[in-house]
């Protein structure tokens, strides 16, 4: 984990260099904050100490340069003769904190591990050391996400089945990519099938593909899935709500690795790695009758579990920066800063929706707050209304658990359509959904646009 120190002290430069080596940092000093702007162009470090004055330069200009381009990177001010309003000031410009000099070394210390949240650093630094990605979108430096990279980086190079477990919105779609692009199959299809979100009766013409003819509407052959990601990579996911009979077929497809188009005799040869996912326990699944033991054992060669955002609050302002830098510019808005009180605010909470929550509350604060900070008041309100809170003591037990998910579904889409003023695209977005698939389950629980 890098950090940059500035400061114009070389004595000052040196003793923290020191001390934040011992502790296995990757340390970069600058005498001036002009030179440390060129090398954050080229990369970004966890952390900024940053002195108030450097000679002729200001250090809380050079504050206000950094928060332009990463609002959510950690910048610790140190002064040599610092008051209680260039403090004030500081922190209201974006500053996680503000320390006089002479410094406490071992408070230094102290104040940069609370605020990187950092419980072993050695183990972290040999962790990066084992992970080496040619295509890497995975945003965070935790531990628990190093422990993910190297997991993809194990599996990428070699041809067996992978298993990925992890909570909605919390990447395993970016993962499987991930391990595909990093593969030797890299050249060839990555074909992705979200077997939750394909009804029962066309979940197999789906994967096998049909021959004309096979069934009403089958007007032309179709290739399915399995054929079109020959040679390449299959991602099926949220496996775990396959229906039973579609499973039997894809158990057999992969024992043989060929398989007939649904209406058809010919046998199909393929080449395909799977790999598959869900957001469920398999073992729970396959207790209840829901997921075939025998499948599961197929596909769980190399298991990857994704840790949720709670687990990993410090990539959490690694996330905000992308998300706010990616927001601007697919709006065509300034680039926004959060109050260091807003971002202590964000790496607190849970995201009970993961990163794909925080994303979606990231553009939402970006486009809806005025002035160019993000407050704490403001990411208050948007947090607040998030989403909707459902207490369990209220909810009515009738013994149909079909029937009390697809209600449940229901109202949630509603309350989704709602916020984005039954804009089916931008809600779909909200969701984590495609269009055409929120299109389909609009349609499927009898939700009327019209009524809402």
């Amino acid at each position: 984990m890098k950090i940059f120190i500035v400061d114009d002290d070389k004595s000052i430069r040196s003793s923290l260099r020191d001390i934040l080596e011992d502790e296995e940092f990757e340390v970069e000093d600058f005498a001036s904050g002009r030179a440390m702007l060129k090398s954050l162009a080229k990369e970004r470090p966890a952390l900024i100490l940053l002195d108030v004055w450097m000679g002729k330069e200001d250090g809380l200009e050079i504050l206000v340069k950094i928060k332009e381009e990463y609002p959510a990177l950690p910048v610790l001010m140190i002064s040599g003769h610092g008051t209680i309003e260039q403090a004030v000031t500081a922190t209201k410009k974006g500053a996680v904190d503000f320390l006089e000099k002479p410094l406490s070394l071992n408070g230094v210390l102290a104040r940069v591990t609370e605020i990187l949240k950092i419980e072993d650093r050695p183990a972290s630094a040999r962790l990066r050391e084992e992970v080496k990605l040619e295509y890497d979108d995975i945003i965070g430096v935790s531990e628990q996400v190093l422990q993910v990279k190297k997991a993809i980086a194990q599996a990428a190079g070699t041809n067996a089945r992978v298993f990925i477990y992890g909570e909605n919105g919390t990447g395993k779609e970016l993962v499987a990519r991930a391990i595909f692009q990093n593969s030797k199959r890299s050249a060839n299809a990555f074909i992705e099938v979200n077997c939750a979100a394909i009804p029962e009766e066309l979940i197999e013409s789906e994967l096998f593909g049909h021959e004309k003819g096979a069934f009403t509407g089958a007007l032309d052959r179709k290739l399915g899935k399995f054929e079109l990601a020959n040679s390449g990579t299959l991602f099926l996911d949220e496996i775990c709500d396959m229906s039973l009979a579609t499973q039997a077929r894809v158990l057999r497809a992969l024992q043989e690795q060929r398989f007939s188009r649904v209406g058809g005799t010919e046998n199909i040869d393929v080449d395909v790695r799977i790999i598959a996912a869900t957001n469920i326990s398999p073992e729970e699944a396959i207790r209840e009758g829901r997921f075939r033991e025998d499948l599961y054992y197929r596909l769980n060669v190399i298991p990857i579990n994704i840790p949720s955002l709670r687990e990993r609050p410090m990539d959490v302002p690694m996330l905000l920066d992308h998300f706010l830098r990616e927001t601007a510019g697919e709006n065509q808005i300034p680039i926004k800063i959060f109050t260091a009180a807003a971002l202590e605010m964000l790496v607190a909470y849970p995201w009970p929706g993961n990163v794909r929550e925080l994303k979606n509350v990231v553009e939402r604060l970006s486009i809806m707050s005025t002035g160019s900070e993000i407050t704490v008041e403001t990411v208050a309100t948007h947090l607040k209304d998030s989403r909707t809170k459902v207490s369990p003591e209220n909810v009515a037990v009738t013994g149909d658990l079909k029937k009390a998910r697809e209600e449940f579904e229901r109202n949630y889409i509603i309350q989704a359509l709602k916020q984005n003023e039954k804009n089916v695209s931008r809600a779909a977005k909200f969701l984590g959904m495609e269009r055409t698939n929120l299109h389909r389950k609009i349609k499927s629980l009898n939700i009327d646009l019209e009524k809402i």
